[in-house]
């Protein structure tokens, strides 16, 4: 695994993670926090993010094998999903995929929040699980390689602790308009990631697909 394949699947999971676009429901999670409750949130919901996506980088493609599902499959599956997330993220909405109706219920009602729902399942959420296993499955199998991985799982669940930790002031900078702005980028850049995805595996199922 080269330094581009790591940079590559670190803007992807960015991409996906996506913090910059979660900061409203943060900061609505969060109202009447103290400093550092919020400040303690934050690092939750970082580490919870850091935690869920090491356990499947590592567990991810034993769990395929067990339950004897093919990499190129699971990739199949794994950019319908991903698509469905990118769709509404174009339209700067928060995708069912992400969040239920009940868990931004749960998230006005919880007192600890950093973990569950903002850590699992609307940072860490099944987009994100899908790409780390793709990845593993992707890289040489061994360990080593596979380590290089926690690298951009490492530096996303920074980015999440950071942008949670500045929430505020980045949500005065961009106001509602800029972060929708953002969101949507990002879900231009998940929505070509899908389709790579898409593709890759149905030409590992389907051979002849390329002719």
């Amino acid at each position: 695994m080269d330094i581009l394949a790591l940079v590559k699947s670190g803007f992807a999971l960015f991409a996906i993670v996506d913090p910059v676009g979660v900061i409203p429901i943060f900061l609505m999670a969060t109202q009447g926090y103290t400093l550092a409750q919020s400040h303690a949130a934050a690092r939750v919901a970082a580490l919870t993010v850091l935690g869920v996506l090491t356990l499947f980088t590592f567990l991810g493609e034993p769990l395929l094998t067990f339950f004897g599902i093919r990499l190129a499959a699971f990739s199949v599956a794994g950019g319908l999903l991903l698509l469905l997330l990118a769709l509404s993220m174009v339209q700067a909405h928060v995708s069912p995929q992400r969040q239920t109706q009940d868990e931004a219920m749960e998230v006005e009602e919880r007192d600890a929040v950093g973990a569950v729902p903002l850590g699992v399942p609307l940072l860490a959420g099944p987009g994100a699980i899908t790409h780390v296993i793709v990845a593993a499955g992707a890289a040489p199998s061994n360990v080593l390689h596979q380590s290089l991985l926690l690298l951009p799982v490492a530096l996303v669940a920074l980015s999440v602790w950071v942008a949670f930790r500045a929430a505020p002031m980045i949500a005065r900078r961009l106001g509602k308009t800029g972060i929708h702005v953002v969101t949507r980028l990002m879900g231009l850049i998940i929505a070509a990631i899908s389709v790579e995805m898409i593709a890759s595996g149905l030409a590992t199922l389907f051979p002849g697909l390329l002719g």
